[in-house]
């Protein structure tokens, strides 16, 4: 791998809510490091790039969520409000006698916006890479929702298996082409694990299945408005997202919806943007975080 790393992490695992965690630190243990929460199907190791970019003395730790990368899976399954639960668990073991300084990717960015607003006193500021919640939804859908959620807990879910390491590097770049080769091997490899002849991804296939509750984006809304810290809020030029939310993903309505908000759209990436471009998210992330 041509990849070289500038910060080699350390992993450490703790026991949260009944569930080892394995988190990936960069530098010397801090009582206030930088928190960066990783999206679906991630972990935290790949935030390697980022960090890279980021000012070098800084201390940052990324937890793996429940069922994805080196964190335990959970027999009962996953409720969306399991996050905030876990997040705040592992503020109190990284970050307990200081309001937290986060960046979060995706899923990520939408468990710290929400959570910020639930307890608002325990975010200094976010960092929130496109993690704007999902399209609404209509209470009519929940039957049909319910009946699907049902139908999958009968059949258990299958793990992806790729025939070799290289696939999910072709995979992975044809997602997300501003991404180069050697990056998305290092990303190939922290989603995978080898099983002899192959490779599987190293999360939980039941996070694949639908969750019972509809998407109540008015919640997440109620949620926002109550976040106190500052939010910079990244776009990417090349992303869906805007679209995938329509008619909900205009600078104003964004602008509603914080008190203190800035919104950088990041030229030339798509959702990934801080694999594409972690230079220009670490940039205008240190930029931010300068005055706060």
């Amino acid at each position: 791998m041509s990849s070289v790393l500038k910060r080699v992490p350390w992993h450490e695992q703790v026991t949260v809510r009944g569930l080892r965690h394995r988190l990936s630190w960069w530098g010397e243990r801090s009582a206030t490091p930088v928190v960066l929460l990783h999206g679906w199907m991630d972990c935290g190791e790949t935030f390697q790039f980022l960090v890279d970019a980021l000012p070098p003395d800084w201390s940052c730790v990324a937890p793996d969520w429940r069922g994805f990368g080196g964190t335990e899976w959970p027999a009962e399954g996953y409720w969306f409000a399991d996050y905030f639960a876990d997040l705040e668990a592992l503020l109190d073991v990284v970050s307990p006698g200081a309001p937290a300084r986060l960046i979060a990717h995706s899923m990520g960015g939408n468990v710290a916006s929400m959570y910020a607003g639930i307890r608002p006193e325990r975010v200094r500021w976010l960092a929130n890479l496109e993690g704007v919640g999902l399209k609404r939804s209509s209470p009519d859908g929940a039957p049909a929702r319910y009946a699907e959620w049902l139908d999958e807990l009968r059949q258990p879910a299958a793990t992806r298996r790729y025939g070799s390491i290289e696939s999910v590097v072709n995979f992975i770049m044809s997602r997300n082409p501003g991404i180069p080769p050697d990056r998305a091997l290092y990303i190939a490899q922290a989603w995978t694990r080898s099983d002899g002849t192959g490779v599987t991804l190293a999360f939980d296939p039941r996070h694949r299945n639908v969750s019972a509750m509809l998407f109540r984006r008015e919640e997440a809304e109620a949620c926002w408005r109550r976040v106190e810290a500052p939010v910079l809020l990244f776009l990417g030029e090349r992303s869906e997202i805007r679209t995938r939310i329509a008619p909900d993903g205009s600078d104003d309505y964004f602008r509603s919806l914080y008190r203190n908000l800035q919104i950088v759209t990041v030229p030339g990436v798509g959702h990934m943007l801080h694999l594409e471009d972690p230079d220009a998210v670490a940039r205008h992330i240190a930029e931010f975080a300068a005055t706060r």
